[in-house]
């Protein structure tokens, strides 16, 4: 089995080895990225597995650990690359959405820059050295620390390549979450992909991105969602002994829409996750800092709500839910 360098993971047939990606000071301070490879003793795909892209996500970060745990390498055909926390000063000073340093936000600067700022350059190394030498990428989100939301996946349908785009749609169904967002909408520029997941799609390499757990809380369901999966999406590669297993009754969200705070303010939530709304519905209701009323935000189709903020705290140009529309398929 061809070994694999990961930061200072060198890949061992049979055996997991981890480390850590180094990234350098720059306009401001150096990180680092915990990863780990585990090499199987016979031939394979080479699969990644992202998490903490937001380092307020915690539930698929635990679920990493408990991945390199229970994967056994003797069984293992080819390699598996674990991301264990991508954004390590997200998750230390517990921020939501954006890096403490910077204030931007790591799922939208893919594929990042050397000489950029923290997030930049955190982006620039998952790139180089995880999706340049992966050929299937799992990005695995939750809900961020003010989010409430309900199990799903994203199928990036980029439409570059229909090769990419059908095997990524069988990932999805693999990691077996029932609810599925199709996304035509990520951009194929190659300089400018910003996207985790994305920039591993525009390289020709299918990805997922999943978002399984809520308000930054690890549950035991959530974190054991997010590890079958892995294993699920293991076995659809024909990385692990056993059946494949896919969800039978997908339900197909498309169109779907963020809807983003028109002002800053106090924001009240009107919704939960999974609830049916119809168009024109209220989502939530903004107040300023004395709760007198600010703005409504109503929904501008029917569908059920994947996600809702339930923080008070919000900015303008923010998002405060996310709707969907089950497609009839």
């Amino acid at each position: 089995m061809k070994s694999i360098q990961v930061g200072s993971a060198v890949g061992r047939s049979g055996e997991k080895v981890s480390g850590f990606i180094d990234v350098p000071r720059g306009v401001d301070p150096e990180t680092r990225i915990p990863v780990t490879v585990v090499t199987g003793r016979r031939d394979g795909p080479v699969l990644a597995l992202v998490a903490g892209i937001h380092g307020s996500e915690p539930s698929p970060i635990v679920a990493t650990q408990r991945v390199r745990r229970e994967l056994d390498a003797e069984e293992l055909s080819g390699v598996v690359i674990i991301v264990h926390i991508a954004n390590l000063p997200s998750f230390t000073h517990r921020t939501i959405y954006r890096g403490p340093w910077d204030q931007k936000n790591l799922n939208r600067v893919f594929p990042g820059k050397l000489d950029g700022t923290a997030s930049e350059r955190i982006a620039q190394a998952i790139t180089t050295h995880v999706i340049d030498q992966c050929e299937y990428l799992v990005d695995i989100h939750s809900g961020d620390g003010n989010e409430a939301l309900r199990p799903y996946a994203y199928w990036n349908k980029l439409g570059l390549d229909d090769r990419v785009d059908t095997i990524a749609r069988e990932m999805a169904l693999a990691f077996g979450l029932e609810h599925i967002v199709i996304d035509r909408g990520r951009p194929s520029d190659l300089g400018a992909s910003l996207f985790c997941a994305n920039t591993a799609h525009v390289r020709g390499k299918p990805a997922v991105t999943t978002e399984a757990g809520a308000v930054g809380v690890p549950t035991e369901e959530m974190v054991a969602l997010n590890v079958r999966g892995a294993f699920r999406v293991m076995r659809y590669l024909g990385m692990l002994p056993g059946p494949k297993e896919m969800v039978e009754h997908p339900r197909w969200i498309e169109p779907s829409q963020v809807l983003m705070s028109p002002e800053t303010g106090t924001w009240h939530a009107a919704v939960v996750p999974d609830q049916h709304v119809e168009a024109g519905d209220l989502l939530g209701r903004l107040t300023d800092y004395f709760g007198d009323p600010i703005a409504e935000v109503r929904s501008p189709l029917a569908g059920i709500v994947t996600y809702v903020v339930v923080s008070p705290s919000m900015g303008k140009g923010e998002p405060v839910a996310m709707v969907g529309h089950i497609a009839d398929q």
